[in-house]
This record gives structure tokens, sequence and C-alpha cells, in this order.
């Protein structure tokens, strides 16, 4: 199954998140609430709300997108080149607006799929809520409510690995490591994105971040598929 979908009629996504206020008091009191009982859930009460805020960013109804950074392969003269575009900024409903329209332009055509890693847990949920909550249409690709499994273009890499292991979990960077795929990553991680949205407001460097993960995944998926890694001479952000 895997071998017969082409590498290049896939668009490989990640995205970057943060809570939606710098810190739990700036949230308006309604909020407070909910995020207090969020929290306790999360923790189960040992943690105070205030203290814990710093996870809301991973929760799409507590957080916002500030990057969306979506990668595809394309083959030039005789070479494959990855080409990475980045939606990003402080605008959260435009960002969202300009990658569905090129998500939708990349889709509508026949045998394309979607892919990253977790993707179906976390990436293309908080997309779609986010763009419900910005009061913004859903891609075709990503209104899967009714659809049938073979018929959702989802492709997950930790899926993959999992190998129907629903109990298993591998990070990016650790299969990545173990299958001797190049990390590209030199700056930040995933728990410094908030520190660097809010404190440094460089959503820039967050942007940058984000595509060495969208990178990252699609040498994974290569090495799935059993073909040759990208020379990163051949990436390029557009």
């Amino acid at each position: 199954m895997l071998k017969e979908i082409q590498s290049e009629k896939v668009m490989y996504i990640d995205i970057e998140t943060v809570p939606q206020c710098p810190k739990f008091e700036n949230l308006d009191e309604a909020m407070q609430t909910l995020w207090a009982k969020k929290s306790s859930q999360i923790s189960g009460g040992d943690v105070l709300p205030e203290e814990n805020y710093d996870r809301a960013g991973i929760y799409s109804e507590f957080g916002k997108i500030v990057c969306i950074s979506a990668g595809i392969i394309k083959p030039e003269k005789g070479v494959r080149t990855l080409r990475i575009k980045s939606f990003f900024g402080h605008d959260e409903k435009q960002l969202l607006q300009d990658f569905s329209s090129a998500l939708t332009s990349f889709t509508s055509k026949p045998g394309t799929n979607i892919c990253g890693h977790n993707v179906k847990e976390f990436d293309f949920p908080y997309i779609a809520r986010r763009m419900i909550i910005n009061g913004l249409p859903l891609p075709d690709i990503l209104d899967v409510a009714g659809k049938k499994p073979w018929e959702v273009k989802f492709i997950d890499t930790m899926d993959l690995w999992k190998f129907g292991d629903y109990k298993h979990y591998t990070s990016l960077n650790l299969l990545t490591h173990i299958l001797g795929i190049p990390s590209p990553k030199d700056d930040i991680d995933g728990s410094e994105v908030a520190r660097v949205y809010y404190e440094e407001n460089d959503v820039e460097r967050i942007a940058r971040y984000c595509e060495k993960d969208v990178l990252a995944t699609v040498q994974l998926f290569l090495r799935l598929k059993g073909e040759k890694l990208l020379d990163p001479e051949n990436v390029f952000s557009v």
C-alpha cells in the first residue's frame, strides 16, 4: 500500500502552537474558569491553573496556531527537490485562510494525500478546530465527518511506525535518530515555542524551526518507503 503512494503527490505538514495569551491572568474570567477545570483534569488538581498554563497551547480550545509549514517534493532537472512554504504570523485567521487556499489547490489533484508525524492525533484536528473557531470553511480533505477510513487521505508517519500497535508512541526526534536520518534541528525545541513567540516576538524563528520538522518528516517518509533521502542542498524555503 505504501509503495503505491507517490512521494510527489503528498503535502507534508507541521504546525506550531502557543497559548492564546502570554499568561493565565491575561485570560478573561470565563476562560480562566474553563482553563482551571481543564488544568485540574490534566494534573489531577495537584497544580495551580496558572502554573499549568504553559500547556494550554497543545489544546485547540485554549491555544492558537502561529505557523503552518507545508512541503512538496518536486522533480527538477532530474533531481528531487523539497519546496517548503510557511504560513505564519500573529493573525491566525489570515494564516489559516492562506494555508487553506494552498491546501485546496494541491489536494484538488487526483491521488494526493497530506502527511505528518502524529498528525491524526494533533495537527490535522487542531487545524480543523481552529478553522471552525475562526469561522472558516473546512477544506474538503480535512472535512472527514462521515467518510469511510479509505476516503480519509491522511498519512501519519507515527501510524506507519506502529505497525498496528496502537499503544506505541515514538517521537519524530527518536525515529529520525534510530533510522539514521540526519537531524536538521540546531535551534529551539517545541517547549520553547511559546517563549520565543511571546517574549522574543520572533515568529520567523518559529517558522524556521517548523520547516525543519517538515524536512525531518519528509526524510522519515522516504526512509519508510525505502527511497533515497533528499540532499539538504535541494531543500528550499519559498
